[in-house]
């Protein structure tokens, strides 16, 4: 019996079956702060949806919204420091 595949790699290669660039990884990594303040703001939210938030929720989410937006300003900051421009 004959193989009939392709004889290529890139014939059947898709764009999204290759490993994250370096620049990529650096990226995920510059921005890592930001996901992990994100992920504890929806953790905070996800435990408040099947009951009636306590005064404790409210400031789980509070503080976890705080910490996003600083997550966002500071990475706002390193990207526009690292293109040269003014924050």
């Amino acid at each position: 019996m004959e193989h009939i595949g392709a004889a290529q790699a890139v014939v059947t290669a898709d764009e999204f079956d290759r490993e994250p660039t370096a620049a990529e990884l650096d990226a995920i990594e510059r921005e890592l702060p930001l996901i992990l303040a994100d992920v504890d703001l929806l953790d905070a939210q996800i435990i408040t949806l099947d009951r009636t938030p306590t005064e404790l929720d409210s400031r789980r989410i509070r503080r976890a919204r705080r910490r996003v937006l600083t997550e966002r300003r500071a990475l706002a900051n390193r990207t526009s420091g690292a293109m040269g421009g003014a924050a």
